[in-house]
């Protein structure tokens, strides 16, 4: 049985759409909204463009909605088409890059996405946005392939099976690139420590 979702049962929101209720759609994607919207940025680190790809993730989630056959969760489904359209934004950006050596993502000055609640003396707010800041840049530095494993498992908190699915690895290939990633922010993570 699919999840409730605004007193309506998701698996009957998911046939209205495949019937073309685009209300229905819409009630299903404001579910979903903010964590494809949270994979996405974090994997390309620019809002706008960020944006811009979860745009077109739904877009694509509209169009293939009838493939759908729900032989897994709906938002598993929508994370590995979220997932995919990061991918292609990632490529294409790299291409254009080589063409015109441009500044890689997440240097460009733009804020990143993480934000630390101000709950604290300034001085401890101003450290934690600074320690913020520094992980959310780190995590862009990470390769694509330890990126995308390590938002979906802690920023996301998804479940190792669900990961697989999404990115169409072995988990044990994901618990390593988790493992990976967590080592290298670590590094990174200390050395700012060991620099201020």
């Amino acid at each position: 049985m699919g999840e409730i979702l605004d007193g309506q049962d998701e698996s009957q929101l998911i046939l209205q759409c495949q019937q073309q209720d685009h209300e229905a759609f819409g009630r299903l994607i404001d579910r979903y909204a903010g964590a494809v919207l949270n994979v996405i940025a974090r994997m390309i680190s620019n809002q706008a463009d960020a944006q811009d790809v979860a745009q077109e993730t739904f877009v694509a989630a509209y169009k293939g909605l009838q493939s759908f056959r729900a032989d897994s969760r709906f938002s598993t489904w929508l994370h590995r088409i979220a997932v995919n359209k990061a991918k292609d934004y990632l490529r294409a950006q790299g291409r254009r890059q080589e063409r015109e050596g441009s500044i890689p993502a997440g240097e460009d000055g733009e804020d990143p996405i993480l934000e630390v609640p101000d709950e604290r003396t300034p001085e401890q707010g101003a450290s934690e946005k600074q320690t913020a800041r520094h992980l959310e840049l780190a995590i862009q530095r990470l390769s694509p392939l330890y990126r995308e494993a390590f938002v979906l498992k802690h920023v996301e908190g998804m479940e190792y099976e669900e990961m697989a699915q999404i990115l169409g690895v072995g988990k044990d290939v994901l618990k390593m690139r988790v493992y990976k990633a967590r080592i290298k922010l670590s590094k990174e993570l200390d050395w700012l420590k060991e620099d201020v």
